[in-house]
């Protein structure tokens, strides 16, 4: 099955592409790691792994552990670092025609602004600041619990960078809608919507009156998040005028539509990715074929309908 363009067709804000399934963040790798179980190319585009200024070891603790609904995760933005990403996995991209766009992280305000400069210089078109990691010890969630932090990030890094800016939020804020106009205030093209919640699980081992603990402590995602990020996303959606990426447990064609409907325009496949790899292709098609049979002209058609 083909994906049919002008059907599935979504402008984000000037941001073109052929359909609204993203992959998250973390989720997908750097290129075309997952070709060997999808054409990576129908999907309207893949968000990088977390790029700093240089590379990153990540956590050295226990990182992950599954839930109910769910996983936790500490990695800790393990990265191969800006240069690495240019010199070996930027051309993997361009020659596979895969769209795409890159996500930094910083531990300083400069260190953002140093990366998107790189990122100009380079020709990257699309850029996703991560300001809502929860398990890194410095940068990320400092700057996304903040209106006034926030703003001036995005303003230093909007100087520099002339291209689409995307900025993804935490759900651990009081207001994310304050969050959201800040963004918006400071030069974002779009929010992405949400990132983890703070989460811990502890598994108890319990023999002969011995107890041991298996404690980790980082970003909780998957399906037992999606209330928690429709609702970000329709109050974001009330608040802003820029086009929201949404975020959270979406595993469903169901679950995309739910989200159109609080008001995304475009929509990140995560935690679904790791237990069934091909989720974001076949959402793309099972969207399509969706619109086919419903009598919808196009995508918009079918969001102004969801919305009413």
């Amino acid at each position: 099955m083909a994906v049919i363009t002008g059907i599935m067709q979504t402008n984000l804000n000037g941001l073109i592409l052929k359909n609204p399934i993203m992959t998250a963040s973390g989720t997908y790798g750097y290129a075309d790691e997952y070709n060997d179980f999808i054409d990576v190319s129908n999907i309207g585009a893949i968000v990088t792994k977390a790029i700093s200024l240089k590379p990153g070891e990540g956590n050295k603790h226990l990182r992950i552990a599954e839930t109910k609904a769910g996983m936790i995760n500490s990695i800790g933005l393990e990265n191969v670092g800006i240069e690495k990403f240019l010199e070996i996995k930027l051309p993997v991209l361009k020659s596979n025609n895969i769209e795409f766009i890159v996500n930094i992280a910083g531990s300083a305000q400069e260190e953002y602004v140093e990366l998107a400069k790189i990122c100009s210089e380079n020709k990257i078109k699309a850029i996703e600041l991560n300001v809502s990691c929860p398990n890194v010890k410095s940068g990320c969630l400092e700057f996304g619990t903040d209106e006034n932090s926030l703003y001036k990030l995005v303003s230093s890094v909007r100087r520099e960078y002339g291209g689409f800016l995307i900025v993804k939020l935490t759900p651990n804020v009081t207001s994310i809608e304050k969050i959201g106009l800040a963004a918006q205030k400071a030069g974002a093209d779009a929010i992405s919507a949400i990132n983890t919640l703070k989460g811990m699980s502890i598994k108890l081992n319990i023999f002969n009156g011995k107890i041991n603990k298996t404690i980790v402590q980082g970003g909780y995602s998957g399906t037992g998040i999606k209330p928690v990020a429709i609702s970000a996303v329709n109050r974001l959606y009330k608040t802003v005028d820029i086009p929201i990426i949404g975020i959270g447990g979406i595993e469903t064609l169901d679950d995309v539509l739910e989200f159109f409907a609080a008001g995304a325009q475009a929509v990140q496949i995560g935690t679904a990715n790791f237990t069934h790899p091909e989720t974001a292709e076949k959402l793309v098609f099972e969207l399509q074929s969706f619109i086919e049979k419903n009598g919808f002209r196009n995508l918009d058609e079918l969001k102004n309908e969801l919305r009413k």
